[in-house]
């Protein structure tokens, strides 16, 4: 009984925790008073820890010589010293390891950065704080010696506040321990099909705020009454605020081309608001209106672009400011093909999303992890919907609750970044997880957390179907709980040739949208041989051309679909010799950005359906 007693206390003790870096997560850096630390970093690869453990595997003291987050000074010749940062070491931030030396390229372990840097705050009673991006996947942040604060997930976003006490004027000693090694009990778990890019693979930024200021804020539309549809003549915009502290603070709200202007008086910390509006231009993927929104709060004004619309699910369809949508789709994972490497930057964004555009997509599926903010940004500015997920990916450890509080804790910190982004629509719990009780109870759970979160959008999860000669099911007991019935099916590739597509009949127990989160075949750009050659052009085409017409088919609930993928990406699970060397090849683009057959035929259904809406 006693140690079940301390298993538990500890638990709640990481949940504590896991909820404070939580609450702690500044939004929207970009907009406030930043100095960015990207650019060259030293680096020492740690392959047995040696810089974090003793020789007897204990953690060492905050002030060991021999701990890599600390740079004793040489004083004599025979001092030993056995580690050291050197330019000739270095890597770019952000960045992953893996793509900037071979040595890199299968790398899973510890590898510690180093920089330094100068700071002098404008006004002494100031907060500093820094930010990342992500670190993939547990970071360890140390300056000066002290020990900032630890994070875990490879892809969400968090921050630790600078005391006055450790920061220096001139060279600063910061250092960060990143780990990619993947465990049974982390998010996601040993078993995926990407690869595991290590390292600081997003930006590093101070920021400075006021003794008070805005942490984090909501600006959306009040969605409609059910069964009503929002008018834009005459509509409410409501959202919250929170302070990064108890105080009595007035903060004013604007959007300058609508004429409003705001006060809001916050006691406390956090407030809830809501302003009449007139006239509004509702954000979509044919107009994505963006307002410039400014939030002011004593000497700090933030500035954001907000896209106004309603989304919900209404009976079998999914409507986007009261009109049904069919989501023509395409999955995304973040990663640059043609340079082996995590995407990451504004122009990376443009690429990936620009080949969704010609595709002539309106939604883009961002797999299997939450991308970096450029693309939910410019998602928002090209007007293409997007579906954000969390890596609860496979075989979890669903009986696990630190599991659980390691899910949720992702899940809160995708839906704080990205919130205000107009093109988010459908927040996702999960792929291909296998039912049982114990992985229901536990992506219930996840759902529930979305929607208490954010009750503004569509949570789903991909689903998995299993094919029958007869009538495929889709009976998931996560249909019961998600808004959106999203299934990945793969008919002709993992089941059968895609012939068997024309007698393959489709049914869900469940009166919700029906959404295939996936389906695809491999092709190596180039290869011609037959239809039924696996690896051919000819194999998905035909692949591609048959589940069209089974799309076709569906029954009446069916609302679109997001192949996979839209480029080859690299996976250590794809070891055909001759066909894959490590890429997995269901894009429709392949990893030199050269177009697919299949791109073409796709393109033309989406023409099709684009028209078949548009009436």
């Amino acid at each position: 009984m006693k140690r079940k007693k301390i298993v538990v206390f500890c638990l709640l003790i990481i949940i504590a925790n896991n909820l404070m870096a939580q609450q702690n997560l500044i939004t929207n850096i970009q907009a406030r008073k930043t100095t960015s630390l990207n650019g060259i970093w030293n680096y020492i690869v740690d392959q047995y820890e040696t810089g974090f453990y003793d020789y007897r595997f204990k953690e060492r003291a905050p002030n060991d010589g021999e701990a890599y987050w600390n740079n004793p000074v040489q004083v004599n010749r025979w001092d030993r010293k056995e580690h050291g940062y050197n330019v000739k070491y270095s890597l770019k931030v952000p960045g992953d390891w893996n793509s900037q030396d071979p040595k890199f390229l299968y790398y899973e372990g510890t590898l510690w950065y180093q920089r330094t840097f100068d700071y002098k705050k404008q006004n002494a009673a100031n907060h500093l704080y820094i930010y990342f991006g992500a670190v993939n996947y547990k970071a360890d942040v140390y300056l000066n010696g002290k020990k900032l604060g630890a994070h875990k997930g490879g892809f969400t976003p968090f921050n630790f506040e600078i005391a006055d006490s450790i920061l220096k004027p001139t060279g600063n000693f910061l250092v960060v321990k990143a780990d990619n090694k993947r465990y049974a009990d982390e998010v996601p778990t040993l078993n995926t099909d990407w690869w595991n890019y290590g390292g600081i693979t997003r930006d590093v930024t101070l920021v400075e705020v006021p003794p008070v200021f805005v942490q984090d804020y909501t600006i959306q539309l009040q969605p409609a009454a059910a069964g009503k549809i929002i008018d834009p003549k005459n509509a409410v915009v409501e959202g919250t605020l929170k302070l990064n502290t108890a105080s009595s603070q007035t903060v004013v709200i604007e959007i300058p081309e609508l004429k409003i202007k705001n006060a809001v008086t916050v006691t406390g910390s956090e407030v809830s608001f809501k302003f009449p509006v007139k006239n509004i231009q509702l954000w979509s993927p044919k107009t994505p209106k963006l307002y410039e929104v400014l939030v002011s709060s004593g000497e700090e004004k933030i500035k954001d672009k907000i896209g106004l619309r309603t989304v919900k699910v209404e009976g079998k369809k999914i409507l986007l400011n009261g009109k049904p949508v069919f989501l023509r789709g395409i999955c995304i994972h973040e990663e640059i093909a043609q340079e082996v490497r995590r995407a990451n930057s504004y122009a990376d964004a443009a690429k990936l999303l620009g080949w969704a555009k010609e595709l002539n997509c309106n939604m883009v599926r961002l797999a299997h992890y939450p991308h970096n903010e450029n693309m939910t940004r410019m998602a928002d500015s090209l007007g293409i919907l997007v579906w954000s997920e969390i890596p609860v990916y496979w075989t979890i450890q669903f009986t696990n609750e630190e599991v659980l509080a390691k899910a949720k804790k992702q899940l809160a910190e995708m839906i704080m970044r990205d919130k205000n982004r107009a093109s988010i629509i459908i927040w996702s719990v999960g792929n291909e997880t296998p039912v049982s009780d114990a992985r229901n109870l536990f992506m219930q759970n996840l759902i529930r957390t979305a929607k208490q979160t954010d009750s503004t959008r569509i949570v789903s999860a991909a689903l998995e179907v299993h094919y029958n000669n007869g009538k495929n099911i889709i009976d998931d007991v996560l249909g019961n709980d998600a808004d959106l019935v999203s299934v990945n099916e793969y008919l002709g590739w993992y089941s059968g040739l895609p012939g068997s597509c024309r007698t393959a009949q489709w049914e869900t127990v469940f009166n919700k949208p029906l959404f295939f989160s996936e389906t695809g075949a491999e092709a190596q750009t180039g290869f011609f041989a037959d239809s039924l050659t696996r690896f051919s052009e000819d194999y998905q085409m035909w692949y591609y051309r048959e589940q069209i017409a089974m799309m076709k088919r569906m029954p009446d609930n069916y609302i679109g679909f997001s192949p996979w993928i839209l480029c080859d990406f690299k996976s250590p699970k794809r070891n055909n010799p001759i066909n894959q060397e490590g890429w997995n090849r269901k894009g429709v683009i392949d990893n030199e950005g050269r177009k697919k057959k299949s791109f073409y035929i796709l393109k033309a259904y989406y023409d099709e359906m684009e028209k078949l809406y548009d009436k």
